[in-house]
């Protein structure tokens, strides 16, 4: 009984973690929405965002193209993408996402 009480206990402690984690990035949105860089700062951001990828050149170049239009990376290096609606919505002919 005790060990259901426990593992209770710790999966509604990783989900609070789990929430608080993904509303850190709405509650900054000034630093992280649309609008939020200048385009000096889209090589620094596309680099972090890029970072640990092994395709770096192409999300590089779709990187910086999509900031340059969009003045905005979202943070991490994979997905958060809600982050920037603009970066988010801009899609490929074949309508796959275009930013990284």
């Amino acid at each position: 009984m005790a060990t259901v009480k426990l593992l209770c206990l710790l999966l509604l402690a990783l989900l609070g973690i789990s929430m608080a984690a993904e509303t850190q990035y709405h509650l900054d949105s000034a630093r992280y929405g649309p609008g939020s860089l200048k385009s000096s700062q889209c090589p620094s951001q596309c680099t972090r965002r890029c970072s640990k990828t092994q395709y770096h050149k192409p999300c590089m170049f779709f990187c910086q193209k999509c900031c340059a239009k969009c003045l905005c990376v979202p943070p991490g290096f994979y997905g958060n993408k809600a982050v920037c609606p603009c970066y988010n919505n801009w899609k490929t002919q074949q309508g796959g996402p275009k930013c990284p």
